[in-house]
């Protein structure tokens, strides 16, 4: 009866992880350039939903991003809100390690690492999320698929005890006049 019992949680616990793969993205194109990508003025809006796909949050992102003289990647995000409330102001170092990355931010708890898989980036970390007067320790399980050399869509999966809490979704669009992006996909 136990051995029932623990099977039972084990499927429920896998129903309740992302089904993204990652070998499926390793030969589609086009291949996802984080650095070059970053590289100037993005601008992003996304959405929250909570485990019951109730829109909890809409925001807009305006991201700076440059590389400094140590090669890193800097991301200066600012955040407004339509629905809901967040963080307003965030800015991420990222460093190449090998065929990846490794990132950091003040409000993020742990270093960040980042993942190519040919057209996709995993990016993973935890974070104290504040929520109403508490706050928790969830991962954050981020996909990022590159369409073209000016459009990236992500999901987010945050997690907490293993189980999806809260999903994201974040379309981001480097700006079109001061980058050449004539031609790419636009909403």
């Amino acid at each position: 009866m136990r051995f029932v019992i623990v099977c039972c949680v084990l499927v429920l616990l896998s129903a309740c992880q992302s089904s993204v793969q990652s070998d499926e993205y390793q030969n589609m194109n086009p291949k996802i350039d984080v650095f070059r990508f970053f590289d100037g003025q993005v601008n992003a809006w996304g959405i929250v939903q909570n485990r019951s796909g109730e829109l909890v949050q809409r925001f807009k992102v305006s991201i700076d991003g440059s590389v400094n003289v140590q090669g890193e990647l800097v991301l200066d995000e600012t955040f407004t809100y339509g629905v809901g409330d967040g963080v307003k102001h965030r800015v991420w170092t990222i460093e190449k390690r090998g065929d990846g990355f490794t990132g950091r931010a003040p409000d993020i708890a742990t270093p960040a690492v980042g993942t190519v898989y040919g057209n996709a980036l995993r990016w993973q970390y935890e974070m104290d999320l504040p929520v109403d007067d508490s706050t928790y320790r969830v991962v954050f399980d981020d996909w990022m698929w590159a369409f073209d050399k000016c459009t990236l869509m992500n999901r987010s999966y945050i997690k907490k005890f293993g189980l999806v809490m809260a999903e994201v979704t974040i379309f981001m669009q480097r700006n079109e006049a001061t980058q050449g992006c004539k031609g790419a996909l636009h909403p």
